[in-house]
């Protein structure tokens, strides 16, 4: 696994851990734990052994889109973190006798690949939008062929935005929204493809097993809502009033040009992980937001 110290993969290896998994997690400086393999993906530097050992390789790894203000120097981190990982790991699957490569590779994605869709549904059979993140997707997934063409099954992960306190959108609105300051992102009218953490997970288990999935796989909850359906929802589940919006214009002061991508408004449907008939267990908004605030660490409740 790379990205396993991020946090959708520190959960998704303590989940397979406690299921019995072996888990290499591939890091880039001296293994410190017996788990731990080290790589140098800017160099292409993979144990092709490694792979060879694996049933499955997942790749999860890449700078935080919202972790920095977007400089040059950081959106070309955002886009090389996501590459070159890809690349060295279909690279090293490819290199492998037919007989020793992994029999999958979850790769990860984004919704970003879609762009700004406005009020328009869109599924796993729409075209790239345009944009920052739409062109960062379109040369990750693409990173990911090397692997698919050797003839291992490849699943896209275009992960929406999984809701936990901790991580992720909730946690920057937790203390605004708990002080009754919250309120909707500019007009509230851009849809948000949201997902609760326990799906995304359980997702991908149903990934990992079904072997006639294959392709980009929307990562989403079955219902996306408008910002200002999900604020109101939110100010329920905290019995707050969410009655402070942001404006545009200071979310461009705040963030620069992630700005755009914080207000942009993508209707994403999960097509593929309904029609081969994967369940949520969150399948609403405001259900998905309970179990996020009921994962809260109670010192801060």
């Amino acid at each position: 696994m790379a990205g396993a110290s991020g946090f959708l993969g520190t959960h998704l290896a303590q989940r397979w851990r406690d299921a019995g998994h072996d888990v290499t997690r591939l890091v880039r400086r001296a293994p410190q734990r017996p788990d731990e393999a080290r790589w140098q993906p800017s160099a292409d530097q993979l144990d092709p052994t490694l792979v060879a050992a694996a049933d499955a390789v997942v790749n999860l790894a890449g700078a935080g889109v919202g972790d920095k203000r977007w400089t040059g120097a950081y959106k070309n981190l955002i886009r090389s973190s996501r590459v070159d990982t890809t690349g060295t790991i279909a690279r090293a699957i490819a290199n492998l006798p037919a007989e020793d490569r992994p029999t999958v590779l979850l790769q990860g994605s984004a919704v970003g690949w879609y762009g700004d869709t406005g009020d328009r549904q869109v599924t796993e059979e729409s075209p790239a939008g345009r944009g920052f993140l739409a062109d960062v997707c379109r040369v990750w997934e693409a990173a990911a062929s090397p692997a698919e063409n050797a003839g291992t099954r490849v699943a896209l992960l275009r992960t929406g935005l999984p809701l936990d306190a901790d991580a992720g959108l909730l946690k920057p609105q937790m203390l605004p929204f708990r002080m009754g300051v919250g309120g909707k992102l500019g007009n509230g009218r851009q849809w948000v493809p949201w997902i609760s953490l326990a799906d995304w997970l359980r997702a991908v288990d149903f990934l990992l097993d079904r072997d006639d999935v294959t392709g980009p796989v929307n990562v989403v909850g079955p219902a996306p809502v408008t910002n200002a359906t999900f604020t109101e929802a939110f100010g329920r589940v905290l019995h707050r009033p969410t009655v402070m919006p942001i404006p545009a214009v200071a979310l461009q002061v705040a963030l620069g040009e992630f700005a755009g991508e914080a207000l942009r408004s993508q209707r994403v449907l999960p097509g593929v992980l309904s029609r081969a008939g994967f369940t949520w267990d969150h399948p609403t908004v405001e259900s998905a937001l309970r179990a996020a605030i009921d994962r809260e660490p109670s010192a801060v409740r």
